[in-house]
């Protein structure tokens, strides 16, 4: 926070002293624009009237802040009531009084209950001069929070105090849309009379942060002001008048000029003494305005009283003049007079002198003379690090004085390297320890004159006292390098021209004029060339520094007992590093013999950091101990290294086949003879067909074992094996291969065996193929059997034979066998068949049984033209006798070709026509035992036109259409209706609605003053009839007519609730064969469809699709089997309602040609039949 403004202490105390008054321009603002410097006290010349000796009303002489620039006196409209209701102040801060020095602390509080944030609070000084940016030395600013009591606490507080900060402050918080806004004072007391100090140093502004920022400064203006020749002193000069008459932006201009130092005091005089002088009743003749005086001068008061006998008092500065060798007092009749002698700064204040209860007023200026420079600067050289002083005499003793480095002003605060000394007119700058900046022009300046000189710093000549010394060091230890030269100055060391900078293995060191560097641990990098270089000198100390180092051989990457394999034929580059300084000399040995020829097969490639034995295409003869050896100037090293060769293994002996199957062999063979030098890791094994060339892999992981077992080999194919011995350094050559082998194998069991017929003598047994019979075929079957109670097999067929069924002979009758097949091939008989149950030689009677197809049970329809093909099974037995008849009447073979065998009958008509409909009755009898079923048969065509096609009536745009169905309707329902219209004019025919079921229908859009002619086509499920019926007559539209008012029909409420049409059928479905479930719904609006398996709602099955389509929901059943019988469920659910039907659906499984329900129990390798298999 910038300091308050100071004014200039008066020689005496006063208890009462008069308002503060600002600096024009203060905190750094120029005057306004009008060049009135803007006043921020809002006392007047009455309320200095009334401060008298011993008053204390301090709160009305300050009315602003000084610390804010450009506000005028607050006015009254503007303080804000702090009586009024508070919005957001709790406790509001208070005014209080201090004296000068002291601490003071201003609180406000806000209660947070209602707010969702923190306010905002500003502090104030003045109207408009916010306080945060002046939180520094003199002022701070608090804020804290309590959470149990849910207050804001915001504190200002002022630290040692001064005069001039006293003044009214204003606090303003802000949440949101509310503001709320308290204003307080704040009376700063003097404590005693203040020693009197220069008043232009007292109006000094110095830089910001320091303790008396914010004051006036006047370097500004010497700064700026042209640098003049001393110039004789100018005769005195009534300033009051030229700031008369002079514009408001010369009057710091004519301050400076005539050393006034209260230039605000001034202005406000100057604005007292335009206002309108009263007539006063007690005087005749007042004081002038303002009178001006030199600095030990004598100044003259005078005054004319109206009545000499009226008390006369004189006051400075609201204290009363006392008669003194310095004040004097003369009565001239009624003239009275003030003598003021030798004059000096502290006089410089207010008078007034009262008579009676009326007053005058005068200001007094004390003109302070220039003080001039009695002997100026002179140019100084000097060198760097020396202690410089400039000096300067002025014409005053302690006078203000400015020092300037290049026209700026220098700091001269207690951090700044640049120091003053005075003594008493002679003033010393002082820098300690000069530098190359501080070459530069440094002038002086005061009120009255100014001086200037050149400083020139340079470099003392240097001289080096210890030179740097070259040094050799062993590697590893510590390298020291030191010099000295005359001077105490910093410097740089350099290695091969590049910057060393310290690090935790460098260091380098500087006392006084001694220079060091240490490099602890020495590295082959440190060697080279060193130099220091001392700064701002342009000379440098160099030596140079070798490092050596022993010979020494590095064989870290080696295994153990420095052995190196290397595999024949491969070439080996054996790189062995080898370190020392300077670089060894190396070489290399086999025995007696040393490997110095460079282009021979074993050689050594030498190099500084390594060396490298190189040997071609290796052998085994190759194998052996190798020695290097290594010599410089600091000793020397040798090392034997062992190089072993090794090589892949030999192919082992051909393998052995010792067994075979239908896809497999087992082979045998023996270790190679030789390893290689490595131990064996496994084998690999290939096969190839015999007519092959390609030879193919039979394992990925190496087999420990020399036995082997190939499979998956093609049965009757002559294959070869052979073997791959694998070591660590690769494989072998492949072995010879084994003899060739055929893999051949038995056929699989016969399967599906079973009782076809039995007479009282035979038995007829049937059976299927093996499913296995393999690559040496299947030459034929041989059946056996024997008599229950017995082990003895008896073979039926003494040669094979190549048919799937077989009658067995000559057996009594009454009798149990037991049957069992085995088929036969060139690897010999499979494993027998056996019928699971004993057979009874017995003839038995089935009864006759129609298996008729599910799409049968329905009437059959087909168009005139197709083919109809229809076969229905049936079971019975011995051989049953079918009969067809049709509507009673026994078929006509002519038309209706019929072909029966022992498990079916097949009605057949190449071209079907309508009179081929009818109702066909189907018996198969066996002996007395008969079974029925009918199929109802349905030949269609498309249908004949409508009978009789009539205009019924035309009105407006209209014409209603009546009609006839058809006589004849193709043997299928009519399905709707297709309507057309041709205008009389073009009779092109166009059509207007298809698929209409009504026998009436209304044609609308028609154009006015056409003439129209209407057919209509009959439809059904073949389509529409050939030909269409036409209306005789046309139908004009005319144009004028009755106008025809549309029937009002209210509209149809086309929603129900679900209600099943057509409900589900019970069904009989074949095991493995698909099955449909059909019903029909209707409702609306469309219901959702559920179907269910024993109440179980059936979802995500594979084995079930659900269709839907016009209200037709189907359930279709994938190969269902017994487990699939049940009682299936279609639920139909709506808004309105909901619905459902059910019917029970049981899964038949054909077992020894007889549809019996449920599933069978089959014996080992029986399966399933179906139908189609017999």
């Amino acid at each position: 926070m910038p300091e308050p403004t100071k004014k200039a202490d008066e020689t005496e105390a006063e208890t009462a002293p008069p308002p503060e008054q600002n600096k024009p321009g203060e905190d750094g603002n120029p005057p306004n624009k009008d060049g009135n410097v803007s006043e921020m006290t809002s006392s007047s010349e009455d309320e200095d009237d009334t401060s008298t000796a011993g008053g204390t009303n301090r709160s009305g002489e300050r009315k602003d802040s000084v610390w804010s620039t450009g506000d005028g006196p607050q006015e009254e409209g503007d303080k804000q009531d702090n009586s009024q209701k508070s919005l957001l102040f709790v406790e509001k801060p208070k005014g209080g009084t201090i004296s000068v020095g002291q601490n003071i602390t201003f609180i406000a509080k806000v209660e947070a209950q209602d707010l969702l944030r923190k306010p905002t609070v500003k502090w104030f000084k003045g109207k408009w001069m916010d306080l945060a940016s002046k939180v520094g030395k003199h002022l701070q600013l608090k804020e804290t929070f309590e959470r149990q009591t849910k207050m804001y606490t915001f504190e200002m507080q002022i630290i040692k105090a001064k005069e001039n900060y006293a003044g009214n402050y204003r606090c303003e918080v802000t949440y949101k849309d509310k503001v709320d806004s308290c204003s307080f004072d704040l009376e700063v007391q003097e404590t005693s009379a203040a020693p009197s100090i220069d008043i232009r140093s007292a109006f000094k502004r110095s830089g910001e942060g320091q303790e008396d920022a914010g004051e006036l400064d006047f370097s500004g203006l010497l700064k700026r002001r042209e640098v003049k020749q001393q110039e004789p002193e100018e005769p005195d000069v009534d300033v009051w008048e030229i700031l008369k008459s002079a514009s408001p932006n010369d009057y710091e201009k004519i301050a400076f000029q005539y050393g006034i130092t209260d230039l605000r005091g001034m202005l406000k005089r100057l604005k007292r003494t335009r206002r309108e002088e009263k007539k006063s009743a007690a005087f005749a003749k007042i004081l002038d305005p303002a009178y001006q005086v030199d600095k030990g001068g004598r100044v003259r008061f005078s005054v004319e009283l109206a009545d000499p006998t009226v008390e006369l008092k004189w006051y400075r500065n609201g204290q009363e003049i006392r008669p003194s060798g310095k004040y004097i007092f003369e009565h001239k009749g009624n003239e009275r007079i003030l003598f003021v002698n030798n004059c000096m700064l502290t006089d410089d204040a207010r008078y007034h002198v009262t008579a009676g209860d009326e007053k005058c007023s005068t200001e007094l200026f004390v003109r302070e003379p220039p003080v001039i420079v009695t002997k100026g600067l002179e140019d100084t050289n000097a060198y760097i690090g020396d202690k410089i002083e400039l000096s300067v005499e002025v014409s005053e003793d302690d006078a203000n004085v400015k020092w300037f480095k290049n026209g700026v002003e220098l700091p001269l605060d207690s951090k700044s390297r640049y120091k003053v000394k005075v003594e008493g007119k002679k003033h010393t700058l002082i820098i300690e320890e000069g530098t190359k900046s501080d070459n530069a022009t440094y002038s002086v300046m005061t009120t009255g004159g100014q001086s200037c000189c050149k400083l020139k710093v340079g470099l003392r000549p240097l001289k080096i006292l210890h030179p740097l010394e070259d040094q050799t060091v062993r590697l590893g230890k510590e390298l020291s390098l030191k010099c000295e030269i005359s001077e105490n100055v910093e410097g740089k060391w350099y290695k091969n021209g590049q910057l060393l900078q310290p690090s935790d293995r460098i260091k380098i060191y500087h006392k006084g004029r001694i220079h060091r560097l240490i490099v602890d641990k020495s590295l082959i990098e440190d060697d080279g060339e060193y130099m220091f270089v001392p700064d701002a000198y342009n000379v440098n100390i160099p030596c140079k520094v070798h490092i050596i180092d022993p010979p020494k051989i590095h064989l870290d990457g080696l295994g153990d007992g420095n052995t190196v394999t290397v595999v024949a034929g491969t070439k080996l580059r054996l790189e062995i590093p080898v370190s020392g300084e300077p670089a060894p000399k190396i070489m290399w040995s086999r025995g007696d013999k040393w490997l110095m020829d460079p282009a021979a097969r074993i050689r050594a490639d030498n190099y500084p950091d390594s060396s490298c034995l190189v040997i071609d295409s290796a052998e085994r003869d190759d194998s052996g101990v190798y020695r290097i050896m290594l010599k410089n100037e600091a000793g020397e090293d040798t090392a034997h290294i062992n190089i072993k060769v090794v090589d892949i293994p030999d192919p082992p002996p051909a393998p052995i086949v010792v067994d075979v199957g239908e896809d497999w062999c087992i082979m045998n063979w023996e270790p190679p003879v030789y390893d290689g030098g490595s131990p064996i890791l496994g084998y690999y094994i290939e096969r190839k067909k015999k007519q092959s060339s390609r030879w193919m892999r039979l394992n990925f992981d190496l087999i420990k074992e020399t036995t082997f077992e190939p499979k998956k080999m093609i049965e009757g194919v002559a294959y070869e094996v052979r073997v791959f011995a694998v070591n660590a350094i690769g494989t072998s050559k492949p072995s010879e291969p084994s003899k060739p082998f055929v893999p051949l194998a038995v056929t699989s069991p016969p399967t599906c065996l079973a009782v076809d017929s039995v007479t009282d003598t035979t038995v007829t047994m049937k059976w299927r193929p093996p499913d296995q019979i393999g690559a040496a075929g299947l030459d034929g079957y041989v059946i056996e059997y024997c008599f229950e109670g017995t082990e003895e097999w008896i073979v039926a067929n003494p040669e094979l034979t190549d048919k799937t069924k077989f009658t067995i002979t000559g057996l009594p009758t009454g009798s149990k066998i037991f049957v069992r097949v085995r088929a036969v091939n060139a690897a010999g008989a499979s494993e027998p068949r056996l019928h699971p149950q004993p057979i009874l030689v017995k003839e038995v009677i089935e009864p006759p049984k129609i298996r008729l197809p599910r799409h049968l049970k329905q009437t059959y329809v087909r168009r005139v033209g197709e083919a109809v093909n229809l076969v229905i099974p049936f079971q019975g037995r011995p051989r049953p006798k079918v009969s067809w008849k049709k509507n009673g009447a026994h078929v006509d073979k002519n038309q209706i070709n019929i072909r029966n065998s022992e498990n079916d009958t097949i009605i057949f008509i190449r071209k079907a026509e309508r009179i081929h409909s009818g109702k066909y009755d189907m018996k198969v009898k066996v002996d007395n035992l008969v079974d029925k079923a009918t199929i109802e048969i349905q030949i269609v065509d498309r249908p004949g036109p409508p009978q009789i096609v009539k205009i019924a009536d035309v009105w407006g745009e209209n014409v209603a259409l009546e009609w006839q169905p058809p006589k004849d309707d193709g043997n299928a329902n009519i399905t709707g209706y297709t309507i057309q219209k041709a205008d009389k004019k073009s009779m092109e025919w166009f059509t207007v609605i298809e698929h209409y079921h009504r026998t009436s229908a209304t044609i609308t859009e028609l154009i006015i003053g056409n003439e129209y002619f209407f057919r209509i086509f009959a439809e059904n499920m073949c389509g529409l009839s050939e030909d269409a019926t036409r209306t005789m007559e046309s139908a004009v539209i005319a144009k004028d007519g009755k106008v025809y008012k549309n029937p009002v029909y209210e509209d149809f409420n086309f929603n129900e609730p679900p209600m099943f049409t057509q409900p589900l059928v019970n069904t009989y479905a074949v095991s493995g064969y698909n099955t449909t479930l059909n019903c029909s719904v209707r409702g609306n609006p469309k219901p959702k469809i559920t179907w269910m398996k024993n109440k179980i709602v059936i979802m995500n099955d594979p084995r079930y699709r659900m269709f839907g389509n016009q209200g037709v929901c189907t359930l279709e059943i994938r190969k269902p089997s017994p487990f699939d019988g049940g009682t299936y469920t279609c639920k139909a659910v709506n808004s309105l309602g909901e619905a459902e039907v059910e019917c029970k659906l049981e899964v038949k499984v054909i077992y020894h040609g007889v549809i019996t329900p449920g599933e069978p129990i089959f014996s080992a390798g029986q399966k399933q039949l179906h139908s189609k298999d017999f």
